[in-house]
């Protein structure tokens, strides 16, 4: 792909400021072209332009894509990825369990990010990681990086899209009453300093779709769907209605005998391109842990 946009203004878009066809017509956030027409990034006809230059219909309007050296203040490391998909605005990998996505104070080292940055490095490219999703430390699957400015505004920008999708799997205790429906609960962050949330009428609006897949006896396989993208919402919602995760010691009442993790799994990425709009979908299958839970549940404990 080039490292640059092409815009051609039609006559119903003559006379708009730059600011103002950037924002309508190419769907840019005002920060993302403010800093783009700043640093010279955005010219008409080959020539340079403040945000309230005059757009005339026929202009020919050229956006650069941002490649310029950049630097995060983590170290590059030698970490083994699953890349499922890559390009030179987008890379998707599917996540292991027990593995951070971004280094911490407790954390700075053997992250998802830190391995990203070793990766990019090898490849000569300039890019830092932008994380346009995430996933807990124990939860596998798919996790979706901007490569440049770029992507990830338009990413951020497209997430509330219908387009924009979020599956995941999951292995809960107990059979859900209703095979399909949907979790709409407020998620609020505890008052006492832990990572934990609770369900509160203080909290965000918070709202996940379910399916039942498989029933066993007194456990089901169970996909979900995000709208909504809070901090363990997934987890909460699952507790909050009596069917917490196998594995979830944080929300759930078990010692860890059937699985050393919550029995988590982000299988499914669906999303519009950042640069072409073209619906792009990934899947990823169950990590062994939880294939080898369903193998125990389907042996023994099949409805």
């Amino acid at each position: 792909m080039s490292n640059k946009l092409v815009f051609n203004v039609n006559a119903d878009e003559d006379n708009l400021k730059l600011n103002e066809y950037l924002r309508s017509i190419a769907k840019f956030s005002s920060r993302f072209s403010r800093k783009a027409v700043r640093d010279g990034h955005v010219k008409i006809n080959d020539n340079n332009v403040t945000l309230y230059t005059r757009v005339r219909a026929g202009d020919r309007i050229e956006v650069e894509i941002e490649k310029k050296e950049e630097q995060q203040d983590i170290v590059p490391e030698k970490i083994q990825l699953d890349v499922i998909y890559e390009d030179c605005d987008i890379i998707i990998v599917n996540k292991p369990s027990n593995m951070i996505v971004h280094p911490t104070r407790n954390y700075p080292n053997g992250t998802l990010t830190n391995g990203l940055l070793y990766y990019f490095k090898e490849k000569n490219e300039k890019s830092i990681v932008r994380l346009v999703s995430r996933l807990d430390r124990d939860t596998t699957g798919l996790i979706l990086v901007a490569k440049n400015s770029f992507s990830h505004m338009a990413l951020a920008r497209d997430m509330d899209k219908a387009e924009f999708q979020k599956n995941y799997l999951a292995i809960v205790h107990g059979n859900l009453k209703e095979k399909k429906g949907i979790i709409h609960k407020p998620i609020y962050k505890c008052e006492d300093g832990s990572i934990k949330r609770v369900i509160d009428k203080r909290g965000q609006e918070s709202i996940t779709h379910f399916e039942v897949v498989e029933s066993f006896n007194d456990a089901d396989l169970v996909k979900l769907t995000l709208e909504t993208g809070r901090t363990h919402q997934i987890r909460v919602h699952l507790s909050s209605i009596g069917h917490p995760i196998f594995g979830d010691t944080l929300y759930g009442n078990e010692v860890r005998k059937y699985i050393d993790r919550q029995a988590l799994h982000a299988y499914r990425l669906q999303i519009p391109h950042p640069r072409t709009s073209q619906i792009l979908n990934f899947e990823c299958g169950l990590p062994n842990d939880m294939n080898e839970l369903l193998t125990k549940l389907k042996k023994s404990y099949k409805v």
